[in-house]
């Protein structure tokens, strides 16, 4: 964990290479901790919880934030201060466990795109195979027309080209297939 080091004139922390011996020893003691957990520790939790959205996150956090202050607290200058060093340790936890949930949210593979249901399949399925059967009871032509028609999404002109009949024909023969399909699909309904 990275040492904060606040300016001199808060007086809170005073970085381990900068203070002597004497002041290292006059830190926080254990039991004004403990004092202080026993009357702050609601109000940290409600600080959290404003920061936070659950409550056992929240319990987390203010009890790393004592934790932290507890292994810092040698280097702790003016115990009165002790709270305000716990406030904002408190903030900084909610602020990097707010950062870890975000990143993690956007590390989450993308959803997949709504799929049909295994009955809509099913339905599907049954559907392909009444029209197959349908198609299979066409003329062979008016069969070759529908499927470059509305399978092969061709132009009439390029059916007509591709089996070598005129335009007129491939209009005919799609007419007279559509309403056979038609026919054909409400007796299979049937």
């Amino acid at each position: 964990m990275p040492v904060v080091v606040l300016p001199p004139r808060a007086g809170l922390l005073v970085d381990s290479r900068m203070g002597t011996a004497a002041e290292d020893a006059a830190g926080a003691s254990v039991d004004h901790l403990t004092e202080t957990y026993q009357a702050h520790y609601r109000s940290l939790l409600r600080l959290a919880a404003l920061l936070l959205d659950d409550l056992s996150t929240c319990e987390d956090v203010v009890q790393e934030a004592f934790i932290r202050v507890h292994a810092a607290r040698r280097r702790v200058r003016e115990p009165e201060k002790t709270l305000a060093y716990l406030r904002q340790t408190v903030v900084n936890l909610s602020r990097s466990t707010l950062r870890r949930r975000i990143l993690g949210l956007r590390l989450l593979p993308k959803p997949m795109p709504d799929m049909a249901s295994a009955e809509e399949g099913a339905y599907d399925a049954l559907e392909r195979d009444q029209l197959k059967t349908a198609l299979r009871g066409l003329q062979r032509r008016q069969r070759e027309v529908l499927v470059l028609r509305y399978y092969a999404d061709m132009t009439e002109a390029q059916v007509a080209d591709a089996l070598g009949i005129s335009l007129g024909s491939v209009k005919a023969y799609g007419s007279r297939g559509l309403a056979a399909l038609r026919v054909l699909m409400e007796a299979e309904d049937d």
